[in-house]
């Protein structure tokens, strides 16, 4: 189901200003704001991995913990998704399935740092204690500007289905006249 979002800036005399939609530029930036702040895609995520390479030779753009210890992939496009996208993700779970609770906390430290343990990041941010199972289960995440037809068919196909944990939030980019920039998330 496409989605249209429209911004209007609301100026003096209440007159409406609408912000103009644009490319967001680089696949990177959308990268290193998530990567900063998790949150703007979802408050229930820790990042423990950026570019984490597989066994299979791919690399995950982000790998998270939810509050449950359980992984999520975030999966990141510049633009509109091609279908391959969702094929990508899924062999992505095929390898994290298989980490195991000690590889998932080797992994997450070698991303936070020894001063940084993810049991205390986990207790920090969640204010629970790290679940002694992690990696029971796992989500996928596809995130881009857009999510063509053919991608949105097949996730709601695996989601709705077969209950696949696998979902799609585009980010709108927008910049007024004056060069600020905005972001608005559609899930």
């Amino acid at each position: 189901m496409a989605e249209e979002v429209r911004i209007w800036k609301i100026l003096k005399e209440d007159k409406l200003n609408e912000i103009v939609r644009g490319k967001l530029d680089l696949e990177k930036r959308i990268h290193q704001w998530l990567e900063q702040d998790i949150s703007i895609l979802s408050d229930d995520l820790i990042v423990i991995g950026t570019e984490v390479e597989t066994d299979y030779g791919g690399y995950i753009d982000l790998l998270c913990i939810d509050s449950s210890g359980d992984l999520v992939i975030v999966e990141l496009k510049r633009d509109k998704t091609p279908r391959e996208i969702t094929s990508q993700t899924l062999d992505y779970a095929s390898w994290i399935e298989t980490l195991s609770h000690e590889q998932v906390i080797k992994r997450a430290e070698s991303y936070l740092g020894s001063t940084n343990p993810l049991e205390k990041v986990f207790k920090e941010k969640f204010d629970a204690q790290l679940p002694e199972v992690l990696n029971e289960s796992h989500k996928m995440m596809i995130v881009a500007s857009q999510i063509d037809d053919s991608s949105e068919r097949i996730i709601k196909y695996l989601s709705d289905t077969y209950g696949v944990g696998i979902n799609a939030a585009t980010f709108n980019y927008f910049k007024d006249d004056d060069g600020s920039e905005y972001l608005a998330k559609v899930f």
